[in-house]
């Protein structure tokens, strides 16, 4: 009999990808040492020579050892949202002293000044955009614009931005108005948060910002991500490549919970009031859990005031999802678009399918590529950024 085939421990990475949430944290490479349990250390040790069956034995056994005992913890919480990963339990979890609590104004104060990298705020017309900016206008290689999806913000780019700002490419990453640092007008007055406005006004900020020859346009995500894809469709002679980063794609794409939520009176505006609404999401689509310092970018701007939330409730309720994803899966189709688009794919997005992408190729086989990336969620520039700069400097 052959003996069993070892893991190597550049296939780990692989093999605990493809495992389910509540298995991967059991995982070795899922898992910090620093306060591991004894099984964790153990299994760490014998990673390297673990037959591949006898390994997820492991992993499987202790991920349901673990489950009976917080069967008890298991109930229905209307606030699980709010308390289920680290994160946002360090955010509002009390100290053991009372003498030690602070309220929320000093959270904020701790927090006002993170997150601004490359940013500063570009006044056009009556609305404030924050717009991160890498690299230089001399440069001979064209300027690269990044669009965020809701609810989160142009900090997911940060580190892409700036790596192929130091490639010799001019970046923007801009908040979407309503979104991140950028204005949030009241919903009602003077911006009516559709798809028609958002487009208006992104047409005003590339004017703003000089943009006028074809660029790169590199967009992600649910939503506003989506106003990106069909800006680009109303204006194909402004793109000279187009890279998409996880983003609902064809009318099969499926809507996180987050999205119906808010679509319930009286639960939407519940909802939109939960300062770490924009964490809780990055983690939900993703296989690994978000360090105190980038959760707390991604809180700050839904717990200083009220504005964001709505900004999201409205156009949210403003948005048409199957006819945007119909426009979508139609306008970059075989003889509607010939101009090179790069899909590059986190496998392990918990809100979209792998088979989205693929779907989304077979449509335009002869222009769009396909990248599956392994061990990245639904937003491959925070999850893996060095994957994602790879793709974006890619010559695909």
């Amino acid at each position: 009999m052959a003996p069993a085939m070892a893991i190597a421990v550049p296939s780990l990475h692989s093999f605990c990808a493809n495992l389910s949430p509540a298995h991967q944290k059991f995982c070795p490479l899922h898992s910090s040492l620093t306060n591991s349990s004894p099984l964790q250390q153990r299994l760490c040790l014998k990673a390297k020579t673990l037959p591949k069956k006898k390994l997820l034995h492991y992993v499987v056994a202790a991920a349901e050892s673990e489950e009976k005992k917080d069967e008890e913890k298991n109930t229905f919480s209307p606030f699980r949202f709010v308390t289920d990963n680290p994160s946002s339990r360090g955010a509002i979890q009390l100290p053991d002293l009372p003498a030690d609590d602070g309220n929320v104004g000093q959270m904020i104060s701790r927090m006002e000044n993170k997150g601004r990298d490359y940013g500063s705020y570009v006044q056009v017309g009556k609305f404030k955009w924050f717009v991160r900016e890498t690299g230089s206008s001399d440069t001979q290689l064209g300027t690269i614009v990044f669009i965020h999806g809701a609810p989160t913000q142009s900090y997911s780019y940060r580190v892409v931005m700036a790596q192929m700002g130091d490639a010799g490419y001019h970046c923007y990453a801009p908040d979407w108005l309503g979104f991140g640092f950028s204005s949030k007008p009241q919903p009602g007055y003077g911006f009516p948060y559709t798809e028609e406005a958002y487009h208006e006004e992104f047409d005003k900020l590339l004017s703003e910002l000089c943009i006028d020859s074809p660029f790169f346009l590199v967009t992600q995500g649910f939503l506003v991500g989506s106003y990106g894809l069909t800006w680009a469709l109303k204006n194909p002679n402004r793109i000279s490549k187009l890279v998409i980063f996880n983003s609902p794609l064809t009318t099969s794409a499926s809507i996180p919970n987050l999205f119906w939520q808010l679509r319930f009176p009286l639960l939407g505006e519940f909802t939109c009031q939960t300062p770490i609404i924009a964490e809780r999401f990055v983690e939900g689509g993703s296989p690994y859990v978000l360090k105190d310092e980038k959760a707390d970018v991604y809180r700050l701007p839904y717990l200083s005031s009220s504005g964001p939330g709505f900004s999201l409730l409205e156009a949210t309720r403003k948005a048409t999802f199957k006819d945007l994803t119909s426009r979508i899966a139609s306008g970059f189709s075989s003889g509607r678009w010939d101009i090179p688009i790069l899909v590059a794919w986190g496998i392990s997005d918990k809100y979209l399918r792998q088979l989205e992408a693929e779907t989304f190729q077979k449509n335009n086989i002869s222009t769009i590529t396909v990248d599956m990336l392994e061990g990245v969620g639904h937003m491959p520039q925070e999850d893996w950024y060095c994957e994602a700069h790879d793709v974006v400097h890619s010559k695909k």
